[in-house]
């Protein structure tokens, strides 16, 4: 008598059969990378383990890159000064998806003047599920499957508040640049898990002085910004395009974005601080850090002083300013922008350092080292 076939569950199946130990999102590796593990600081040995990878490559066929042109002309009509900047960038994230660009791209400009266009066969070519377009009101949520990208898009970026801006600015840190070497992944109704912090950044803007907050020694944006309007393009211009991509022009795009010779591309140097860039720092600065900058000047630029002494420095509006209690959790970024930061007294459990009997907080010169720092402080006290 033939015994009735047993029948499991495709779940019981996979665990007695095909076990994985975790979940991952990683460019260039198989769908199953076994005798290994990640962790907070990377790949980790372990035989006998697998890691399920969910990282979907590109399926584009590449078309012939000598045929690019229209896409290449757009590119370099829109942002004549950045082109290749721009251009060598998305060819890494094309070629090289697994490795992390330590600067984002700031592609900036007027409504309708192509900058939707310029990404599109790029999209295409890095695959569409890789290419993850989110707002800036997203970044600072739980959920952050976007992480999951080699492009991550953050689309018209601009002003979320003085201090949404700063806290805006800081979080995006850890996205921009690495280390870390890898971030956590939180997505609704999944568990927690790592993956590798390789997604290229593109921030989109229409918007100049309101837009994105950036200091001058910034060292993690690539600022590109175009002075074209939509009135600069025809109707006709948008339908040639358009049927290019639609007739085999994105994949003309991929065969260039894969071929070009990036060889001299450092995706870990700081990028080139363009006009634009120092445009948007300057638009950036408030009042308050030039007339703070003056008071400094009179002060002769002292390796370290404090608020009670740029206090009585200060005159008018400037000085009321200063003694408005409401304004001292921008006192520190003032500070910052005229390149002081604050010394903490280690003798003293509150890190304060005590001046004339009175408990106060010493900013000194930032390009002073440590040391220096701690002995300008202790004159003051003297």
């Amino acid at each position: 008598m033939t015994k009735a076939p047993e029948f499991i569950s495709a779940s019981k199946w996979l665990d007695q059969n095909r076990p994985v130990s975790q979940m991952t999102w990683a460019p260039g590796e198989p769908l199953i990378i076994t005798d290994r593990l990640i962790s907070h600081g990377g790949w980790i040995d372990r035989p006998g383990e697998a890691c399920l990878n969910v990282y979907l490559p590109p399926t584009i066929v590449p078309g012939n890159a000598a045929a690019a042109d229209p896409w290449l002309d757009h590119v370099r009509r829109v942002y004549p000064n950045d082109a290749e900047h721009i251009i060598a960038w998305l060819a890494h994230r094309a070629q090289r998806p697994a490795e992390k660009i330590n600067h984002a791209l700031v592609l900036g400009g007027r409504q309708g003047i192509g900058k939707d266009t310029l990404l599109e066969p790029v999209k295409q070519a890095i695959g569409p599920w890789n290419f993850i377009e989110v707002m800036p009101s997203h970044m600072l949520g739980r959920f952050n499957g976007f992480l999951k990208a080699a492009v991550l898009r953050i689309n018209e970026a601009r002003d979320l508040g003085e201090v949404n801006r700063y806290a805006w600015h800081d979080h995006m840190k850890a996205i921009t640049a690495s280390p870390p070497d890898v971030l956590r992944v939180d997505e609704k109704n999944l568990r927690e898990h790592s993956v590798l912090n390789c997604c290229g950044v593109i921030i989109t803007t229409n918007h100049k002085t309101d837009g994105i907050f950036l200091p001058a020694d910034d060292r993690r944006h690539y600022v590109a910004w175009s002075d074209l309007s939509k009135e600069d393009f025809t109707a006709d211009y948008w339908n040639k395009l358009w049927r290019f991509y639609r007739n085999g022009g994105d994949r003309h795009v991929a065969a260039y974005l894969h071929e070009l010779d990036i060889s001299t591309f450092d995706a870990k140097a700081p990028p080139p601080q363009t006009s634009a860039f120092w445009d948007i720092v300057t638009a950036n600065r408030s009042p308050e850090d030039a007339e703070l900058a003056d008071v400094l000047d009179r002060l002769g630029n002292p390796d370290a002083t404090t608020l009670t002494r740029v206090q009585n420095e200060a005159t008018g509006e400037f000085e009321a300013w200063l003694r408005d209690h409401k304004n001292r959790r921008l006192i520190p970024f003032r500070f910052e922008s005229c390149d002081y930061t604050p010394v903490r007294n280690a003798a003293a459990k509150d890190g304060m350092w005590k001046i004339n009997r009175k408990r106060q907080t010493v900013y000194a010169k930032a390009n002073l080292s440590e040391r220096e720092r701690l002995a300008a402080a202790r004159r003051l006290t003297e």
